[in-house]
């Protein structure tokens, strides 16, 4: 009995030079794609940083690229007293900018630290055990602290106007750091909710036959694998905080001042002064693109790990 060879399926060269182009194609719209979109997103940072280098005739005229449709200079930072001939000569404007500087510091990495730390353990709870409130369950009362989300900052304005001027906290630090905290509590839970859902439960109860406590096995166990999403939500409340107008501008007048604050006020009766609020806007995105660069193998870690969803 001799073996039959069967043919071998072959693929026409038409087809398959039509898929190679099809797949050519599909990666070229793909990347093209990704580069507008890098584009936009990156244009309003470029955008600021050139227009710090402008004087005012570039900026009317809209010019764009340094050194092709302008000559770059410091008059934006001169302004500021962070140019190369200003920087260590005395300047009351460098110190305003150091001292709001400071104040957005303080008040954001403190608010968002006690977010974290309050918002990790309520969502652990949520996470783990079952909660009755009145009608609601934990479901519910998820959805009620993501709520909070919703309501217009300008509805809580009058009712923190009475209550800080009552309990002496306007324009102090400690008032900005209370309200941040609040205002960044709901996403922190809602991240570190799915964060501590992703662990499984078994690793815990193996650590309590083990031995360990309930708050043993939460920061032993589950905080060193839920590490990478409390970085991801830290460095996303960390931002909301830096960021924040409405409260900085509402609760405070001159000692709390923050840099939206201090970035906002560049206007005067001839109009806006652009390169200097272009320099101080650059001066104040600079840290949070240092601390993205930074920490970023933790919100990559983070999101592939659906802590940030």
């Amino acid at each position: 009995m001799t073996a039959i060879d069967l043919p071998h399926p072959t693929v026409a060269p038409a087809e398959s030079a039509s898929g190679r182009i099809r797949h050519i194609a599909a990666r070229v719209a793909i990347y093209g794609i990704l580069i507008l979109w890098a584009f936009i997103c990156l244009f309003p940072i470029f955008w600021t940083v050139t227009t710090s280098f402008k004087i005012a005739p570039d900026v009317m005229k809209g010019n764009l690229i340094p050194f092709v449709d302008f000559w770059p200079q410091w008059k934006g930072w001169q302004s500021l007293g962070l140019s190369p001939d200003t920087i260590f000569q005395t300047s009351t404007v460098r110190d305003e900018f150091l001292k709001r500087f400071w104040n957005s510091v303080v008040a954001s990495v403190v608010a968002s630290f006690l977010a974290l730390v309050i918002g990790s353990l309520a969502a652990y709870g949520l996470s783990r055990f079952s909660y009755r409130f009145l009608w609601m369950r934990n479901k519910d009362i998820s959805f009620f602290f993501l709520s909070q989300l919703i309501l217009p900052p300008v509805v809580l304005a009058l009712p923190f106007l009475v209550l800080y001027k009552e309990i002496a906290l306007l324009d102090t630090r400690v008032g900005l750091i209370l309200v941040y905290t609040l205002m960044v509590l709901p996403i922190v839970i809602w991240i570190m909710r799915d964060q501590f859902k992703a662990i499984p439960v078994e690793l815990e109860e193996a650590a309590l036959v083990d031995g360990l406590t309930v708050w043993g096995a939460f920061l032993r166990i589950v905080l060193p694998i839920a590490l990478p999403g409390m970085v991801a939500a830290f460095i996303l409340a960390l931002i909301l905080c830096w960021n924040e107008y409405f409260f900085a501008s509402l609760l405070t007048s001159t000692e709390a001042k923050t840099l939206p604050v201090m970035v906002a006020s560049q206007t005067g009766s001839q109009g806006i002064n652009w390169w200097a609020m272009a320099a101080l806007s650059t001066a104040a995105i600079a840290p949070l693109i240092i601390v993205g660069i930074v920490l970023e193998r933790y919100i990559i870690a983070g999101m592939a790990t659906g802590a940030v969803k």
